[in-house]
């Protein structure tokens, strides 16, 4: 039987260990989302360009990002980036780059989903009113695609959130990382975990219950 201390559970120990961790945690998942969400639009547009010497590096990155695990992501651009640049970035600034750039391959592909989702009149009637690609697709298009891919856009974002407990492997300091540094001090690592753990789950089951709402509140909307 497991032998817990609750004196563990103290603000004084979350406010001295945790609290930065999740304050870059919760950074982190928003620059990852934003950055994310912009280069995977620019990548969907490539690949729905009709132009080869577009969609060719745009499915390769995507495929190539998709078909590689997180961690490994996490590690060569911590290790290789340094080497090519001539200096260090630190842990904090490679796992924001490498987050952006992983997300952005699973963020293009719910965009181009979500474009692909749009029925084929709107487009025609944009052509119609004399709209240009561009027009059509900046005020008729993409407005419509994103309504509709926001839940999904959400789900991504947790299981994002999830995934910076990975920067553990290059030394950033991350909410998880705050919760091992208290266990160790006080010798508690399993309240250490099990305070993380719930955490996670409260964040993540909160946010998910929101996505929910929203769902069905756009397909009323529809």
């Amino acid at each position: 039987m497991l032998n817990l201390d609750w004196s563990f559970y103290r603000w004084d120990v979350i406010s001295s260990f945790v609290l930065k961790g999740l304050q870059f945690s919760l950074l982190l998942t928003v620059v990852a989302t934003l950055g994310g969400v912009a280069f995977g639009t620019v990548l969907a547009l490539m690949r729905l360009s009709g132009r080869r010497w577009l969609e060719l590096p745009a499915t390769i990155y995507v495929n190539g990002m998709r078909s590689i695990p997180l961690v490994m992501v996490i590690l060569w651009f911590f290790l290789l980036v340094p080497f090519v640049i001539g200096r260090p970035i630190g842990a904090e600034l490679s796992a924001i780059i490498t987050f952006i750039a992983f997300e952005a391959a699973y963020f293009s592909e719910i965009v181009r989903a979500g474009i692909q989702s749009i029925p084929r009149g709107q487009v025609m009637a944009g052509h119609a009113l004399g709209l240009t690609y561009g027009q059509n697709m900046r005020l008729v298009i993409l407005p419509q695609a994103f309504r509709n891919m926001l839940p999904v856009f959400l789900t991504q974002t947790i299981i994002l959130f999830q995934d910076t407990s990975l920067v553990y492997a290059i030394g950033a300091y991350d909410m998880l990382k705050g919760f091992e540094v208290a266990g160790k001090n006080y010798g508690r690592p399993i309240e250490a975990y099990l305070a993380a753990a719930v955490v996670y789950f409260a964040i993540c089951y909160g946010l998910s219950a929101l996505v929910k709402r929203l769902h069905a509140r756009i397909a009323i909307i529809r």
